[in-house]
């Protein structure tokens, strides 16, 4: 059966950017593969470090449940997650253990540096798979099934620096989209953060804002995720795209180039 791991940095990075398509992916009899490395200890104003990392485990726990996801533990800790051989080789293990056909992760620059190593960490963890002399930790089985990595939208719809955001193609989540919500509604402890740290005022709201806009980018699709696919040399073919093979006529190329509006 087919796998797809989705590697992001912090509890609910997932669930706003990845979810609708991991449920798509699962209703078409993929097995989905859950991973936050981060354990979330910072998100709160309220708690301290190590209950907000106990409760963002259980709230992660919870919605990979909902998603039908396996669930696999993080390993750093918010805004100490840096680009380190230990760390490449931990998420090389995970990889040659799942030997996904996608991996879903951060674009490659994001607003925060932790989203930015986890990608850097995914991409590289990804292609040292098939790499018969680097041991992962634990060791695997090196292997060269080929696979494609996708990068998510970045957190606001734009770059760090305001730059417009150009996705690859989007993905038609409005059919899952209630459960994509339902699943985000578990890390109830991110709603006064988000308020707080960043004037989202309700992070749900944000998550349907964020669907529409992408929808309307579209020019297709009303709700939608959205993905650029990394080049594939060191990982697959050429004409390799599963999530446009997998989901069909639910995910449309960005033929144009057509840059993602937003008013934030």
């Amino acid at each position: 059966m087919p796998a797809v791991l989705a590697v992001f940095a912090h509890p609910d990075d997932i669930e706003f950017r990845a979810a609708g398509t991991l449920l798509l992916l699962r209703e078409a009899g993929w097995d989905v593969h859950y991973w936050n490395i981060c354990s979330g200890n910072l998100g709160s104003t309220v708690m301290k470090a190590r209950q907000t990392a106990l409760v963002r485990r259980r709230e992660s726990q919870t919605a990979a449940a909902r998603l039908g996801a396996v669930w696999y533990p993080p390993f750093a800790n918010d805004l100490e997650l840096f680009y380190t051989d230990a760390n490449l080789r931990r998420v090389c293990a995970v990889v040659r253990r799942i030997q996904p056909s996608i991996v879903l992760t951060h674009p490659p620059i994001d607003y925060m540096e932790d989203h930015t190593i986890c990608c850097r960490l995914a991409v590289t963890g990804t292609f040292a798979r098939g790499v018969p002399n680097y041991r992962s930790n634990p060791s695997g089985r090196p292997t060269r099934e080929p696979l494609a990595v996708y990068h998510s939208a970045p957190h606001g719809l734009k770059g760090p620096l305001g730059e417009p955001y150009i996705p690859g193609c989007y993905v038609d989540i409005g059919a899952v989209h209630a459960k994509k919500r339902d699943s985000l509604s578990c890390h109830r402890s991110q709603k006064e953060w988000l308020d707080a740290s960043q004037g989202m005022d309700s992070y749900l709201v944000a998550l349907d804002e964020d669907a529409r806009v992408l929808g309307r980018a579209s020019g297709k699709f009303h709700l939608s995720e959205s993905w650029t696919r990394h080049l594939h040399l060191g990982f697959g073919g050429v004409d390799q795209d599963p999530l446009r093979e997998v989901l069909g006529p639910r995910c449309a190329g960005n033929r144009i180039g057509r840059a993602v509006k937003t008013l934030k």
